[in-house]
């Protein structure tokens, strides 16, 4: 299970989304949300492993 933070300018965590079920299922997940989360003021998200709470990666969703 994987969930996405979603992280403010100063690296805050603002929420996240439900648990999803892999890493491919999140990734999809990001690909459809992705700009609806940039114009909500979401800075970055990171994916995480739901039960460790390891985060897997970061990402900016600023338009760089």
């Amino acid at each position: 299970m994987f969930v996405w933070r979603f992280l403010s300018r100063s690296g805050s965590t603002e929420g996240s989304s439900e648990p999803l079920a892999d890493r491919a299922a999140a990734e999809a997940w990001l690909t459809d949300r992705w700009a609806d989360l940039a114009d909500r003021g979401v800075s970055a998200v990171e994916l995480a492993d739901a039960v460790s709470g390891e985060v897997v990666y970061r990402m900016s969703l600023a338009d760089d």
